[in-house]
């Protein structure tokens, strides 16, 4: 009896340690190059075969997800601060901030938060949470009188979807950007806009021809993230 129930024990040890060691070995090598890494390199670093690799994760997805669950968990905390706040301003600017910390500091989350992605509830989840917040801190904002008024969502989601994609160019400047982005969003900072905001579905296409955004997303393709 003790002796059939030694090799599952280990089997199931020997497993689990497989499942650990290829999270760790894929954040690695997103952090290097990006969520597109070939999952073949991500089990040979891991010491593994292929095969194993898909009976822990059955799609590149479900390993992206349990990769990133832990740390994109920080940026959907800081969302719901930022809501939270009273004074929009400086919940926008500090929830921005969050979030391009995190692009800065971390390639493979920075490919993940604003390239084709999808299958990734985390993500998915984010990506709401982020067009909330957007949503009710420029509406606060231009209410307080501390955001022009003729700034859309779609602005600035595409400003910001052109911004995170620059930031591995330059990871050590990203906050002198930010801060010019944020400036023009000032009242009395600028002339008028020139032409009319892109709008849901128009703004869905740009950023797909920007790379940032899924094929299709929900709720009548609205775009919902960076």
């Amino acid at each position: 009896m003790v002796s059939s129930k030694e090799p599952r024990t280990s089997l199931r040890s020997d497993a689990r340690r497989n499942r650990e060691t290829l999270i760790t070995v894929a954040r690695q090598l997103y952090a290097e190059r990006g969520v597109d890494a070939p999952l073949d390199e991500i089990a040979r670093r891991a010491g593994v075969g292929n095969a194993t690799l898909y009976r822990h994760f059955a799609s590149r997805a479900e390993l992206i997800e349990a990769v990133f669950r832990d740390s994109l968990a920080p940026i959907l905390r800081a969302a719901e601060k930022a809501r939270d706040q009273k004074d929009a301003w400086a919940s926008l600017t500090a929830y921005l901030d969050h979030v391009f910390a995190l692009l800065a500091s971390d390639r493979g989350a920075g490919d993940l938060m604003t390239t084709e992605t999808e299958g990734v509830p985390t993500l998915d989840t984010l990506r709401d949470a982020n067009r909330r917040t957007l949503e009710s801190l420029l509406r606060r904002g231009q209410d307080q009188g501390t955001i022009r008024a003729d700034i859309t969502v779609e602005d600035l989601m595409f400003l910001l979807a052109a911004l995170g994609r620059a930031v591995p160019a330059a990871p050590d400047s990203w906050r002198r950007y930010l801060a010019l982005l944020l400036d023009s969003l000032r009242p009395g900072t600028g002339c008028p806009l020139p032409a009319p905001s892109l709008g849901p579905e128009r703004l869905g296409a740009a950023l797909r021809d920007l790379g940032t955004a899924p094929p299709r997303t929900r709720d009548h393709d609205r775009p919902t993230h960076l």
